[in-house]
């Protein structure tokens, strides 16, 4: 007899099985990435819908975790005395008519991960992840990150009283995020190669440097971050949307989405599937060729985008993420870096502000009704994956005409809103106001 939960091999034709306190990544008889395998039949659906409800009343911090109170979804945890919370989830659910307009829709939400505490989506898994290290005794973790997961794991670690070990490339990581490791107190370690490089590295190291690895090949982090579909559809009153967006870097976030909805399905919470949309940079985009080919990904050996969060070239959950694209008739897009940063600009207009690689979504979008893709009628939403402030620069940039992309070509500011410099004049900084009075920001008046 199978015991639920337990580790499985994600191609079902292998069926090969781990327990889950064993220390695996990975299927040791073909190699692909392994998922917690759940039985959500016995489901009685509304009243564990009533028990999440009552749960935003407690002040337990299972409960205020927006992704632990949908612990019936993650039972691998089998005591709320081993969950390591911060808390996360919790993140908003925007209107942004302004970047409906620019899309083409008649309207359109934006759920914001940004909102989490280290600031993005990874926190969502990354309570998952830690826990799991917590459970199985781990005292270091590492991951290999451009950015926002190191910010992740360095905290959740922190706050496990773990040791954080980050390995990232030189050079390629916001500032933004890097100090968030940095003042976490991780061993932050700067390698001259790319993400897929040393990601592979460190996978080969993983065992013998006694590490627990919490890259999202780790299926507990993926577990995590499903309870982002799950607070979505919570938040809408359980209706399934037209089409859900997201970035795609190295995939775990489709992975965990496409994960989300099958279970849902399958306890009787939803009833249909949304579309699912991938939108990648053009400069990091092996899974639109993958997907447009109809054949096995092939890397992209020197991946090249401003937006650091998805410029992988080698993304491991891609067989994940092409099972949640292909049985939702989903598509995936790639957009122009010029495209990013003025969808980018449109996201601030609505008052919410995104990382770069969040506005893929919008830029994608986009693509997509103009395509006739997407109708303009209908119900999207799309997953801002960080917050503004992680790459602060690169809105400054943008804003005042500096930003180019990676071979040197200049992005134009066509959103642009630089600021304005006057003497120290009463009259002269009251013309200014007089001029700008009908609200329209300097330098965008088009």
């Amino acid at each position: 007899m199978v015991r639920f939960p337990h580790l499985a091999c994600f191609d079902a034709r292998c069926g090969q099985r781990y327990g889950l306190h064993e220390i695996v990544y990975a299927c040791g008889k073909c190699g692909n990435l392994l998922e917690v395998a759940n039985r959500f039949e016995q489901f009685d659906t509304s009243k564990i819908r009533n028990a999440w409800q009552q749960r935003r009343l407690s002040l337990a911090k299972v409960d205020v975790s927006g992704v632990w109170r949908y612990r019936e979804m993650l039972p691998f945890v089998t005591s709320d005395e081993e969950i390591v919370t911060l808390p996360e989830g919790n993140t908003p659910l925007f209107d942004a008519p302004a970047a409906a307009a620019y899309a083409g829709l008649d309207s359109l939400q934006f759920k914001h991960q940004g909102y989490n505490p280290t600031a993005s989506f990874k926190d969502n898994g990354m309570t998952a992840g830690v826990t799991q290290a917590k459970i199985l005794g781990a005292r270091r973790v590492a991951c290999v990150s451009t950015g926002n997961t190191s910010a992740s794991m360095a905290a959740y670690a922190a706050a496990a009283g773990m040791q954080a070990v980050i390995f990232l490339p030189a050079g390629k990581i916001a500032y933004g995020k890097l100090a968030q490791a940095l003042e976490y107190g991780a061993l932050t370690i700067q390698v001259e190669a790319n993400f897929d490089q040393i990601l592979a590295l460190v996978r080969e190291l993983a065992e013998d440097l006694g590490i627990y690895l919490l890259n999202s090949i780790n299926p507990f982090r993926i577990e995590g971050q499903k309870s982002i579909v799950i607070e979505l559809l919570d938040q809408r009153g359980w209706s399934v949307p037209d089409w859900i967006v997201l970035p795609g870097g190295n995939l775990g976030n489709v992975s965990a989405l496409g994960k989300g909805l099958r279970e849902l399905r399958t306890a009787g919470l939803i009833e249909s599937f949304p579309r699912v949309a991938v939108i990648q940079a053009a400069g990091s985009a092996p899974f639109v060729r993958q997907m447009r080919e109809n054949r096995d990904l092939r890397p992209v050996r020197n991946p090249e985008t401003l937006a650091t969060a998805v410029r992988i070239g080698n993304p491991v959950s891609w067989r994940k993420a092409e099972q949640a694209v292909q049985s939702t008739g989903g598509r995936a897009e790639a957009v122009t870096e010029q495209a990013i940063a003025d969808a980018k600009a449109i996201v601030g207009r609505c008052g919410i502000g995104c990382e770069p690689a969040s506005a893929t979504t919008l830029a994608g979008i986009r693509n997509l009704v103009r395509a006739r893709t997407i109708s303009p009628s209908a119900d999207v939403t799309a997953i801002l994956t960080g917050h503004l402030l992680k790459d602060p620069d690169y809105a400054y940039r943008y804003h005042t005409g500096q930003l180019q992309t990676p071979s040197g070509e200049p992005i134009r500011a066509e959103f642009g809103n630089a600021p304005v410099s006057v003497p120290h004049d009463r009259a002269k900084i009251a013309e200014l106001l007089e001029r700008h009075a009908g609200g329209t920001a300097p330098g965008s008046d088009r």
